[in-house]
């Protein structure tokens, strides 16, 4: 399908967790960005980019870290009302920073505080062992993103940043995780560096939309950082792509990156893992 003929518009309505549930419904992939400020956000909503992920990302892309594990509670609240102030009709998620949902008690004190700042959903990296988490989370009226996959704030366990999920025993486990997170009550997952195949599989087994970065092109989402879709990463991972080269401004980059998710051409098998 050639571009343009998908070309995203302007957010009309505000996007809900509904909106997200229709659209896997009915087949149409949603677009993700993962953003860090009020420009970048009302730029998002005038292109038609339906979810922002305020990312912990933003240790890496924007404070100067090595990895996420050192952002805070208060860097990500700061974050999360920047974009808050500059997009009132995409939906936002509002990542959990390391170690701040170790419990479910101490999960549902920092949600709060997300959800107060401006976030719509909250996310969590884990799987399993944060049902009891999500569960929680879900009946007290706090959405939540599951993520699953190549967790970023267990780099140093997995051992740095690596795909996950090519094993038999391994892929089973993922999958496993995410039907039981879907039971529990999550609302959307994120799959980050596994297997195409893998991602599929999942993708048909739950209720809740699946959003990737790094697993194919059959989630229901993509998602990825607005460093990389603006080529401002200085060695970009493989699932990415600067789309600002061939749109010549970020307006168009937004655009075309948006339009290339919603007919397919992105992620292409460049992209991917098996």
């Amino acid at each position: 399908m050639p571009y343009g003929s998908v070309a995203p518009t302007a957010l009309e309505k505000p996007i809900t967790i509904n909106t997200l549930r229709r659209m896997k419904a009915d087949g149409e992939k949603f677009i993700t960005v993962s953003l860090y400020d009020a420009p970048m956000a009302a730029m998002a909503q005038k292109t038609g980019v339906e979810v922002l992920l305020v990312g912990d990302s933003l240790g890496m892309t924007v404070l100067g870290f090595d990895s996420t594990v050192p952002v805070t509670m208060e860097q990500m609240i700061y974050h999360v009302e920047a974009v808050r102030r500059g997009n009132n009709k995409s939906l936002i998620m509002g990542d959990m920073p390391f170690m701040t949902y170790g419990t479910p008690t101490q999960a549902l004190e920092n949600a709060t505080r997300i959800m107060q700042a401006g976030a719509h959903m909250v996310k969590l990296e884990g799987g399993a062992w944060l049902a009891d988490t999500v569960e929680m989370l879900s009946e007290r009226g706090i959405p939540v993103c599951a993520h699953l996959g190549l967790t970023p704030q267990y780099v140093n366990k997995l051992g740095g940043f690596r795909v996950q999920g090519r094993d038999d025993t391994q892929a089973e486990a993922i999958l496993n995780d995410a039907k039981l997170l879907d039971q529990c009550g999550a609302d959307l997952l994120v799959l980050e560096c596994v297997p195409s195949e893998l991602a599929k599989r999942i993708t048909a087994a739950v209720s809740m939309p699946t959003i990737g970065i790094g697993a194919g092109r059959d989630c229901d989402a993509q998602v990825l950082v607005i460093n990389d879709i603006l080529g401002l990463t200085e060695q970009p991972p493989k699932f990415s792509k600067n789309f600002l080269v061939e749109a010549g401004d970020i307006p168009g980059a937004l655009r075309k990156y948006a339009a290339d998710v919603k007919s397919g051409i992105f992620p292409a098998e460049e992209h991917t893992f098996s």
